[in-house]
């Protein structure tokens, strides 16, 4: 095989979905680089592919990389997976690639599956602008509220409810999917506005949230004043932010509305 980089998504769930080509390269690279050794096994064992496999994963990354370029430049064709889906896609893989390409060395791609884009496709959402958060962030999702096209993150089944909980608060308007075990036997999508989906029996298995995009319309004075009700209990500037955030109108107009309130 040509000397380089091989980027090799593999399947999400279903083994089906590894492609000829993806298994003819881990077979014939002198080296797989995978997140995790014993997952990529189970792969291996399946298609059997026999070549050596070293980790490397978020802990060991930076590390590593150095010496991998480096037997690449010497000729070797190294190929980096992820234990589903695409490498560097809130996966480890983007560090590798960077250097590779900092390094000047052929840096090759063999498609697969991917969990957001399956999810946002099986959502229904608009497709022609999104925004991939990766895993969801109660911290930052006000922030987010701000993106007003469709946005997709990746959760845990363990703290999915208290997401769409938070989802209900700051997003009431928009509607979300939740995506679950995507090509495997129990592969489900649930669609309805966060509020709706509260009391849902708690998903299960591999989950990914799709939020609609905003609605076009601008929220009527009325309805403003029902979510300042709401927040009023903070302080004005956090109370804004939060307006602000929830409504898609500036911080300004709502300290205003907040004033006006006091």
């Amino acid at each position: 095989m040509q000397s380089g980089l091989y980027v090799v998504g593999t399947p999400i769930g279903n083994l089906a979905d590894l492609s000829p080509r993806a298994v003819d390269v881990l077979q014939n690279v002198d080296l797989v680089a995978a997140e995790d050794t014993r997952v990529f096994s189970k792969l291996a064992k399946h298609f059997d592919i026999k070549t050596k496999v070293i980790a490397c994963h978020e802990h060991n990354e930076r590390e590593i990389i150095d010496s991998l370029i480096e037997k690449i430049n010497q000729g070797l064709a190294i190929a980096t997976v992820s234990d589903a889906g695409m490498p560097g896609i809130s996966d480890p893989g983007f560090r590798i690639v960077r250097a590779a390409r900092e390094a000047g060395v052929a840096v090759f791609m063999v498609p697969g599956p991917t969990a957001a884009i399956s999810a946002l496709v099986l959502s229904g959402f608009p497709t022609d602008r999104f925004t991939f958060c990766g895993f969801f962030d109660e911290k930052k999702v006000r922030e987010d509220n701000k993106i007003r096209h469709t946005i997709i993150y990746y959760e845990s089944p363990n703290r999915v409810m208290e997401t769409i909980k938070i989802l209900a608060a700051v997003m009431p308007e928009r509607k979300i999917a939740i995506v679950r075990e995507i090509t495997k036997i129990y592969e489900e999508t649930v669609i309805g506005y966060p509020a709706d989906l509260v009391n849902i029996e708690p998903p299960r298995g591999e989950i990914v949230i799709v939020v609609a995009p905003a609605p076009d319309k601008k929220m009527s004075d009325s309805e403003i004043s029902e979510i300042v009700n709401d927040i009023v209990v903070n302080s004005t500037k956090s109370a804004a932010a939060e307006l602000a955030a929830r409504t898609g109108i500036s911080k300004k107009e709502a300290y205003k509305k907040l004033v006006e309130k006091s």
